[in-house]
């Protein structure tokens, strides 16, 4: 099978304490670790708003994790999540070769970086 580039972000359930939290994170890494998914990178978004109420929560922890894989994996993740009532949403993409570039800019803070730059560019 084909190698691809996956992104999937997941909110938790905001009853969680940061012990919990850290011990799902980790139980969905380890399910990518052991179908031979290549973890690139992974960021907790922290404790957000929802946009609309879930499951009658209004907030609910974020996290994204980057990774590469064949095309199984997604399906045995995503039988992760629904089997654990403390991921309230997920969604799983698949990266083309440009957002793929994108996100190892944004890793470096490239995306940041432009911005300064061109607003030091204007206050001149």
């Amino acid at each position: 099978m084909e190698v691809r580039n996956y992104e999937t972000v997941f909110i938790l359930t905001p009853v969680l304490n940061e012990s919990q939290v850290q011990e799902t994170v980790e139980k969905f890494t380890q399910v990518l670790k052991e179908n031979s998914a290549d973890i690139i990178n992974t960021e907790a978004w922290g404790l957000k708003k929802l946009a609309y109420p879930i499951q009658k929560k209004s907030t609910g922890y974020y996290f994204l994790v980057e990774f590469t894989g064949s095309g199984n994996i997604v399906d045995t993740l995503e039988l992760a999540f629904r089997r654990d009532e403390r991921v309230i949403r997920f969604l799983t993409t698949v990266l083309d070769k440009h957002a793929v570039a994108y996100g190892e800019r944004r890793r470096k803070g490239e995306m940041n970086q432009q911005k300064a730059k061109q607003s030091e560019a204007v206050a001149q």
